[in-house]
């Protein structure tokens, strides 16, 4: 058995094929490690330093000096090793940013694009004292305005449904030369809508039997004819009956 060993390893080097395979391969994976080394060294040395931040775009909210400042406080090391995704974040976290590209650009610069928040209403919920806003895709973002935009209201996380259902009430009202200017959404899923003129809609919850855009189309279908009947101003219309609604007239117009 011993005798066995030995001749294998006599005989393991009197290959020298084998052998120089070995060594080949070994002054290969040494030479790798030398290049990766001095590629290393080279991107520490301060050969490449970053010189500028290019803002690309047009921008409406976000201004060029808080982008620029924004990536400068992130950008760490050179060129070759700045973090894109460190610069980006700190973008992001820009109120009117929904969503910031980086890009390294030759020799000594990066550049940031940038993707605004389009703020299409403002977001009132109880246990929030910031200012927030609503976006054209129905994301909420910490933001103000002193744009005239409607007012949405809801359970956390419903701004996406109240924002669809803010577009079908334009639509539905737009006979009667109306805007929606405020649309809640209870936590029992019940709807209430302001018009531009004041008056409140008491829609109630989708049902099948009778649902949100029935009895919206039945009140547009006949409002001008229940008008003329009014003597006054109206306060509130009530919705939530299966053939019909309810008249509330102002307190001005019940002296």
């Amino acid at each position: 058995m011993a005798r066995k060993r030995t001749n294998d390893a006599a005989g393991f080097w009197e290959r020298p094929e084998l052998m120089n395979l070995i060594a080949d391969l070994l002054m290969l994976a040494a030479l790798l490690a030398l290049a990766y080394a001095a590629l290393v060294a080279l991107t520490r040395l301060p050969l490449f330093p970053l010189r500028e931040v290019v803002v690309a775009g047009s921008l409406r909210e976000v201004t060029r000096t808080q982008l620029e400042y924004a990536a400068r406080s992130a950008v760490r090391g050179n060129f070759f090793t700045v973090n894109l995704d460190a610069v980006r974040a700190a973008c992001e976290k820009l109120p009117w940013v929904r969503r910031a590209a980086v890009r390294r650009t030759w020799p000594a610069g990066i550049t940031v694009r940038i993707e605004e928040h389009v703020a299409v209403a403002r977001w009132r919920q109880a246990d929030h004292a910031e200012a927030r806003l609503v976006n054209a895709e129905g994301e909420v973002f910490a933001a103000s305005s002193d744009a005239d935009l409607p007012l949405f209201s809801g359970p956390e996380g419903t701004a996406p449904q109240i924002a669809e259902r803010h577009r079908q009430l334009a639509d539905w009202l737009a006979p009667l030369g109306r805007q929606p200017r405020a649309v809640a959404l209870s936590p029992r899923q019940a709807w209430q809508v302001r018009m531009d003129d004041g008056v409140l809609l008491d829609i109630g919850r989708d049902q099948a039997r009778s649902g949100v855009q029935e009895r919206v189309l039945r009140y547009v279908a006949v409002q001008r004819e229940a008008g003329e009947k009014l003597r006054g101003p109206v306060e509130g219309i009530d919705l939530r009956y299966p053939n019909g609604f309810a008249v509330r007239p102002a307190r001005a117009a019940l002296k």
